[in-house]
């Protein structure tokens, strides 16, 4: 497929796609006239690539990791080295810690909404009603 069609299916700009090539993250053919021509395989490799930048990892290591995977014709895969693995290990801990901490931050967002909102109920009611009701 053309990069304008693997762009179209994995949903990343041609631009970002040519990047990927130079950093050793997306491999094309090329054809006599120049053109990029990928298999099927670059769609998943793309979708990879993007989901391992989105977890905070950088392009260096990214294409140290992706000779460690498997695409999903089944390609190569490598064995990865004890540092790698232990690089991988920080990176997974890392995110686990900013789950850790975003669910703090909801937690105190859905505090602060249920707080907000029990006031301005008490303040949309007249306060004879209310007045009333503790007399009552």
């Amino acid at each position: 497929m053309r990069i304008g069609e693997l762009a179209r299916r994995s949903g990343v700009s041609e631009r970002s796609l040519r990047y990927y090539e130079t950093q050793g993250l997306l491999e094309a053919e090329r054809t006599p006239g120049g053109q990029r021509h990928y298999g099927e395989w670059a769609v998943d490799r793309v979708i990879r690539v993007q989901a391992l930048y989105a977890a905070g990892l950088n392009s260096k290591k990214i294409a140290r990791l992706l000779p460690c995977m498997r695409d999903a014709d089944g390609g190569p895969s490598e064995v990865a080295t004890p540092l790698l693995v232990t690089e991988l290990t920080e990176e997974r801990d890392r995110i686990n810690r900013l789950i850790t901490d975003l669910i703090r931050s909801r937690d105190v967002l859905d505090e602060t909404i249920s707080t907000a909102s029990a006031a301005m109920g008490a303040a949309a009611r007249p306060r004879h009603a209310a007045a009333g009701a503790q007399a009552g």
